[in-house]
């Protein structure tokens, strides 16, 4: 006497990546389907936006106004390692003050020049160097000329040889 049924065995579940490919395009199509909806309602203007940080409001182009700085160059001492630092740069300044700013023209060259002799040249070899140098410029041209006239120092040209 045997105990074997003729009825087969229970087939086991084997698992598959099948079970999970329908889940998975559904939430893939939802994404597309709300990322291109959001898209449209912000694009065609259905949600105001305050605007991009790359775009100026209309008819700001005109109201840039810059004093150039040219090309001054410092003599280094021997032991710094180095024989030179070239710089030249625009200052953004208020349209109203243009013709008032480059009248300080001769001081903003000043204040770089005494600001270059007095820097580490060790600290102009840092890979963030030429925003720590903007900023410290920049706050030297606004103390000089007043906040609400020097806008911004935009550096053209750097060399430390």
């Amino acid at each position: 006497m045997s105990n074997i049924s003729d009825t087969p065995p229970h087939p086991t579940a084997e698992k598959s990546g099948k079970g999970i490919l329908k889940p998975l395009l559904a939430g893939l199509a939802g994404a597309i389907l709300l990322g291109g909806a959001s898209f449209y309602t912000v694009f065609s203007g259905l949600v105001p936006t305050t605007g991009s940080l790359f775009q100026r409001s209309p008819g700001t182009e005109a109201q840039l106004a810059f004093v150039p700085i040219e090309v001054i160059t410092i003599s280094l001492p021997p032991q710094s390692g180095a024989r030179l630092v070239r710089i030249s740069g625009q200052i953004e300044v208020a349209p109203e003050s243009h013709t008032a700013m480059m009248q300080f023209q001769p001081r903003f060259v000043d204040v770089i020049i005494t600001y270059l002799h007095a820097v580490e040249i060790a600290d102009l070899r840092q890979p963030a160097a030429l925003i720590h140098l903007r900023a410290q410029l920049l706050r030297r041209l606004q103390v000089i000329a007043g906040g609400e006239h020097v806008r911004d120092f935009l550096i053209t040209e750097f060399l430390l040889d």
